[in-house]
């Protein structure tokens, strides 16, 4: 048997099961709703005629690729994903996947981040991803961080440190 017959090849990037059950839904939309409604206007405008100055032709057929391509997309993002449930989580003195943190800053200013699969990131909402530079140090933490001990630095505009209080740290139920 060779080496590389035991090396285990990843399991694919997470998501939460709430994230999977957004891009099935949004998968179905496509497929079961929005596709055939352009392929029903694509036909009609087909039998009207001239295709090459029929607009709804040309932008049906334009969207429908749209529509395909998206298809394809988030056929093979699903099949790739690894659906990871934060509340199956057993070490809470960990930052994982799907924990809510709460760093802040020098001057004390708070904000609540929780940490989610790159599909299904909003920074907007306060959820990045995984793989985005703000939680990689935060995961790396073992343990209660002492309150005020540095997480990671900054780098940019004013390059303040950031840190997390060892009483803001809730993991998600």
């Amino acid at each position: 048997m060779l080496y590389k017959d035991l090396v285990m090849k990843p399991a694919g990037p997470p998501i939460s099961p709430s994230g999977m059950a957004a891009l099935r839904a949004r998968y179905d939309h496509l497929l079961g709703k929005e596709r055939p409604e352009i392929v029903e206007i694509v036909s009609w405008a087909a039998g009207n005629g001239d295709r090459s100055e029929n607009g709804d032709y040309l932008y049906g057929r334009k969207r429908m690729r749209e529509i395909d391509r998206e298809l394809g997309y988030l056929a093979r993002r699903m099949k790739a994903l690894r659906v990871v449930n934060p509340a199956d989580q057993t070490e809470r003195g960990k930052v994982f996947f799907g924990a809510t943190v709460t760093i802040a800053d020098e001057d004390d200013n708070h904000k609540t981040l929780t940490i989610v699969g790159d599909d299904e990131q909003d920074a907007a909402k306060g959820r990045i991803g995984w793989s985005a530079p703000t939680p990689a140090p935060c995961a790396r933490r073992r343990g209660r961080p002492e309150d005020g001990a540095p997480a990671f630095r900054r780098e940019g505009m004013g390059s303040h440190g950031n840190r997390i209080p060892a009483s803001l740290i809730v993991p998600a139920a």
